[in-house]
């Protein structure tokens, strides 16, 4: 089964993170009856939210690296496309930017609003199980406000699973900026279960649009144009984002969990200013053409499970596998499920309602280790350009860790 549903049957995400062969997408037991509501209310941010001593908390960890957070919001939209999803709408992108900062400065910054918190445990049946204002409140390390390190970093962007807002990245995200990157974490619009853009929340259109091989293979080619897009706007003389010095734009990579793993490859092949690209744990799609990436670097990172083992019932994998034409790593990591590489495993450890899972499950803090430690080497190779022993092979810190190459 591949890692991507365009039709969820998860009832629980519990279950997806205990099942092997759960399907990634978010569980509905309805069509979502419209892609625009209300937006949050100033009284829905965490900041204004009342916590008492007792109440549950959920955070993530520190990042490793050198540098304090900074946590920077950006709204696009590109009037010379029409959104997929929605015609008559221009293409919109919400992007959550990460940044190395100086430490002490900036504000506490929300994990997610409440009202996009409760639009995404609801679609996972976890509503009245994990408090909404729980997820919201979650304590992560990014500053807003807070004042950029001097220098110049090379920039990562990363795109969340179908389904699911780029939220899911944070303890990921927070881990590259610490290292000495900018991260731009993208929200593309219709494509999760509620992301606020602005003074709308936007849902899932595209879960009850993609069905076929061919609308993914649309929808991973639409996510490679959001990102050439985004570099415009990153990169270009008139620059969308105030700290857009810090970004070096000769080394720029890209990773992205599931349909977000495939859209790294698609970027890659559409758009040479990407460097270096992973994949985690998502079918490809045919996101790599039959001549390859041009000799650039590309990771696989995923589940141990059947599915992304040679000869497993991903197909894709192998496929891209023989058209890379670069370095190139082939990585499985024994225990994980499909979100392993998020942030979620993490909080359901947390608030002890990961109970479900097979003794044979990682717990979610050394999945996000896993995740943050492969991803975080893989750049630093790659676009720093400095040795990286944890990608040379096995090793015993790491057991849970496969090198698949063939």
């Amino acid at each position: 089964m591949t890692r991507f549903s365009a039709t969820p049957t998860v009832a629980l995400l519990t279950l997806a993170l205990a099942l092997p062969t759960a399907v990634a997408g978010p569980a509905a037991a309805a069509p979502t009856p419209t892609h625009v509501s209300a937006a949050p209310s100033a009284s829905s941010s965490v900041g204004s939210s009342v916590r008492s001593d007792t109440a549950p908390r959920t955070s993530l960890p520190r990042p490793t690296g050198p540098y304090a957070v900074g946590r920077d919001t950006l709204h696009l939209v590109d009037r010379a496309r029409r959104d997929p999803w929605v015609p008559d709408r221009a293409r919109e992108l919400r992007v959550g930017m990460f940044y190395p900062a100086l430490p002490g400065t900036g504000t506490p910054t929300p994990y997610a609003t409440v009202p996009e918190a409760r639009l995404f445990l609801k679609s996972y049946g976890l509503e009245g199980v994990f408090p909404a204002e729980t997820l919201s409140a979650t304590t992560t390390s990014g500053r807003v406000g807070a004042r950029p390190a001097h220098g110049r970093y090379p920039l990562v962007v990363l795109s969340p699973g179908f389904g699911v807002s780029g939220f899911t990245l944070t303890g990921l995200a927070e881990e590259l900026a610490g290292r000495g990157y900018v991260v731009a974490a993208v929200d593309h619009a219709y494509e999760s279960v509620g992301t606020a853009f602005g003074d709308r929340m936007l849902t899932c259109v595209a879960c009850a649009e993609v069905r076929s091989e061919q609308d993914k293979e649309a929808l991973t080619a639409g996510r490679g144009a959001d990102v050439s897009f985004l570099l415009d706007r990153l990169t270009g003389p008139r620059p969308a984002w105030r700290y857009a010095g810090l970004i070096d734009r000769n080394r720029i990579g890209m990773a992205g969990h599931s349909v977000g793993g495939a859209s790294a490859a698609a970027a890659m092949a559409r758009d040479r200013r990407i460097r270096a690209g992973i994949n985690i744990d998502g079918a490809f799609h045919a996101a790599v053409p039959a001549d390859g990436l041009g000799g650039r670097p590309f990771m696989m990172l995923g589940t141990d499970d059947g599915t992304h083992r040679p000869g497993g019932t991903d197909t894709s994998w192998d496929q891209a596998w023989d058209r890379l034409d670069g370095w190139k790593r082939w990585l499985t990591v024994a225990g994980a499920t499909h979100y392993s590489f998020s942030d979620v495993p993490l909080f359901l450890d947390e608030l002890g309602l990961s109970g479900t899972q097979s003794p044979l499950v990682l717990s979610g803090s050394r999945s996000l280790d896993i995740t943050r430690a492969y991803v975080g080497a893989f750049f630093g190779m790659q676009l720093k350009h400095t040795p990286q022993p944890l990608l040379d092979g096995p090793t015993p810190t790491e057991p849970e860790v496969t090198f698949n190459n063939p």
